[in-house]
C-alpha cells in the first residue's frame, strides 16, 4: 500500500505507512487490510492466531465458490474474512478479532460465524476483554441460510461473554452493514467507530424506495449514527489503541497478564 490514492479527495496520501493510511489532506480512513490494522493495534510480537487453518465447504453449492475462496487466500494471506486471536493492546491481555473487506467484502459465512463465535468463547472462558474491528458488506449470500444462522450464534456467543461480566468493544470501520450489522457488531458494550464509516442495515437506495422518502445528509456516516446514540465515541485511527486501553483499564483490567 506505498502508493495510495484517497478515495475521497482522489490526492496520493502522503507516506501512508507514516500515517496509517489516513489522507493528510481530507482525513479520509483508508480501508485496512487484517495486517495493517493488527501492526498498528496490537503490540508487537504479542499476537497468536487463533483457527488459522478453519476453512468453509460449499454448502449450496454455489457456481464458482470454492475456487473464489482460494484464489482470496493467496491474496489476502488468510483463510477468510475475518483473522481472530490473543493478543496484547498497551500491555494488557485481550482477545482480537480483525474483519477484512478484501476477502468476499468481509461477508459473513459459516467460518466467520464460527471463529467470531471461539474467539468470544475464549474470552468468557479466560475472563479477557474482546475487541472486534467488524467490516462488513453483510451475510454471504454463497452460503444460503446458513449465513444467516451466524447472526444468531455469534450473538448468543457475545450474550454469554456479557453473562460473565466481561467486556466487548465493537469498533465500526468502513463498510459495516446487513447482518453483521443486526448481530455482533452493534451488540458491544462500548461502540467506537472511525470518521466516515458507512454504518447501517439496508442500503440508502433500499431504504428510500421503501419508506418514499429522501434521508437527510449524511444518513448512515459514523458522524450521523454517533449524533443518533448509536456509537459511542468516534475515534481518529492514531488514537484508537490507546483508547481501547484506556477503556480497558477503566472496566478493571490490567497489564502483566
Amino acid at each position: 500500500m506505498s502508493d495510495l490514492i484517497c478515495s475521497q479527495c482522489k490526492n496520493p496520501v502522503t507516506d501512508p505507512d507514516k500515517n496509517l493510511w489516513v489522507c493528510d489532506r481530507c482525513g479520509n480512513h483508508s480501508r485496512l487490510g487484517w495486517q495493517q490494522r493488527l501492526s498498528i493495534t496490537a503490540d508487537e510480537g504479542s499476537f497468536s492466531e487463533f483457527d488459522s487453518g478453519m476453512k468453509s465447504g460449499n454448502p449450496i453449492e454455489f457456481p464458482g465458490y470454492e475456487e473464489k475462496i482460494i484464489e482470496l487466500r493467496k491474496t489476502c494471506e488468510t483463510g477468510e474474512a475475518v483473522v481472530t486471536g490473543r493478543c496484547t493492546i498497551k500491555g494488557i491481555s485481550c482477545v482480537i478479532g480483525i474483519m477484512d473487506s478484501r476477502f468476499m467484502m468481509a461477508s459473513m459465512g459459516s467460518v466467520v460465524g464460527e471463529k467470531i463465535t471461539r474467539a468470544l468463547e475464549y474470552a468468557t472462558a479466560n475472563k479477557l476483554p474482546c475487541v472486534i474491528f467488524s467490516a462488513s458488506g453483510g451475510a454471504r449470500m454463497q452460503e444460503g441460510i446458513i449465513s444467516l444462522m451466524q447472526m444468531a450464534k455469534t450473538s448468543g456467543a457475545v450474550a454469554r461473554h456479557t453473562e460473565e461480566r466481561q467486556l466487548f468493544i465493537s469498533v465500526i470501520t468502513d463498510p459495516t452493514t446487513g447482518g453483521v450489522t443486526a448481530s455482533f457488531a452493534t451488540l458491544g458494550d462500548i461502540i467506537l467507530a472511525e470518521p466516515g464509516v458507512t454504518l447501517g442495515f439496508a442500503g440508502k437506495r433500499v431504504i428510500q424506495d421503501t419508506i418514499g422518502a429522501v434521508l437527510p445528509p449524511g444518513f448512515q456516516t459514523s458522524e450521523f449514527v454517533y449524533e443518533h446514540g448509536f456509537v459511542d465515541a468516534i475515534s481518529h485511527r492514531r488514537d484508537l489503541a490507546g483508547l481501547i486501553a484506556k477503556i480497558f483499564t477503566l472496566h478493571g483490567y490490567k497489564g502483566g497478564k
